[in-house]
């Protein structure tokens, strides 16, 4: 298993974003829809979705989420509006965005298809960068456990290991 890309952003006063970065595993699970949930929930991602990523800047305070690209491409911006970076990414990629980064989709292919699950299934909140809610949502995030095992590689996989140091 190849280690993730990661990336790290600032706190804007509105979106909080996280000390963990965002991992970006570039085909790591085959394009297919089905695939990507039996693989995230043999590793305890569950509580998933399908669909594509909402075209404005949110965050959750109170879940990780992943991510599994699983048909078409996009260009996402993580991190916010003011301190964010465009990602592409595509079918196979993964995204695991730990609590309180923002993302939002800026463009994609038309036939974008998105797999989500979070941790344990974990509910989640969608948040979208209310400075009047800073400090909650900072109090929030700072409660949301780190995963028992990474969504791509399970307990051998990189995610405890990038996200405790």
């Amino acid at each position: 298993m190849k280690t993730p890309e990661t990336h790290r952003f600032a706190d804007d006063g509105g979106i909080p974003n996280s000390r963990l970065p965002l991992l970006v595993y570039r085909g790591a699970l085959p394009a297919d829809a089905a695939a990507m949930e039996r693989a995230f929930a043999a590793h305890g991602w569950s509580g998933g979705w399908r669909d594509g990523i909402f075209p404005f800047h949110h965050f959750h305070s109170n879940a990780h989420e992943v991510l599994g690209i699983a048909r078409g491409e996009a260009q996402v911006m993580f991190g916010g509006p003011e301190n964010g970076r465009i990602l592409a990414v595509s079918a196979g990629d993964v995204v695991v965005i730990p609590a309180g980064v923002g993302h939002c989709n800026k463009s994609d292919s038309g036939d974008l298809l998105v797999v989500g699950a979070y941790p344990g299934g974990a509910g989640y909140d969608l948040r979208r960068g209310d400075p009047a809610e800073h400090a909650e949502v900072i109090e929030s995030i700072a409660q949301v456990r780190l995963p028992e095992q990474d969504p791509v590689g399970g307990r051998d996989g990189p995610l405890r290991r990038l996200w405790s140091g």
